[in-house]
């Protein structure tokens, strides 16, 4: 068989429309792997302890709320990138992506991407979705594909099959 036929019947298509949980995912999988949710709640943390500080040993009450906002904030954090990403990618419909040994397509009604195989260091597993990371030390690029997209669970096993041909899980 030629190698274009052979990825084409080795190829997984998953059809999806992103949402914020899938987009949440991705963003909280790059934290982990960037160790950046340690930091994250240590700030969090920080601000809790000045606002306790300042009615304990101030009995200044009024900065309290200024720290706690400061705190939701910083533990929001992730859910805002989510948001914005989601009205960016969002209102471009259904992704309609192809996964074989050429890289990853993604097909919207306004674009079309490939990423080779040589863009993403590893993948990671969560349980509703897999998560391709890239290469770069701030991990820029994510590649989210939802479970749910795939045709049943045949095709996720396929997908985990191709995944595992090309890059490593981290």
């Amino acid at each position: 068989m030629r190698r274009g036929v052979q990825e084409q019947a080795e190829a997984v298509e998953p059809a999806y429309r992103p949402t914020r949980a899938d987009i949440l995912a991705g963003i909280r999988v790059r934290e982990r792997l960037r160790r950046l949710v340690l930091l994250r709640w240590a700030f969090v943390a920080l601000f809790a302890a000045l606002a306790v500080q300042s009615v304990v040993l101030s009995g200044w009450t009024s900065s309290v709320p200024v720290a706690v906002l400061c705190a939701i904030m910083i533990w929001s954090i992730p859910h805002l990138q989510a948001h914005h990403v989601l009205r960016t990618v969002g209102w471009q419909g259904e992704y309609r992506t192809t996964v074989s040994g050429a890289g990853v397509a993604a097909e919207t009604e306004h674009t079309q991407l490939l990423q080779r195989w040589s863009l993403f260091r590893g993948y990671r597993e969560t349980p509703e979705h897999l998560v391709l990371l890239s290469r770069d030390p701030n991990i820029l690029v994510l590649e989210v594909l939802p479970k749910r997209g795939a045709a049943g669970p045949v095709d996720v096993d396929r997908l985990w099959a191709i995944l595992d041909g090309h890059l490593t899980r981290v």
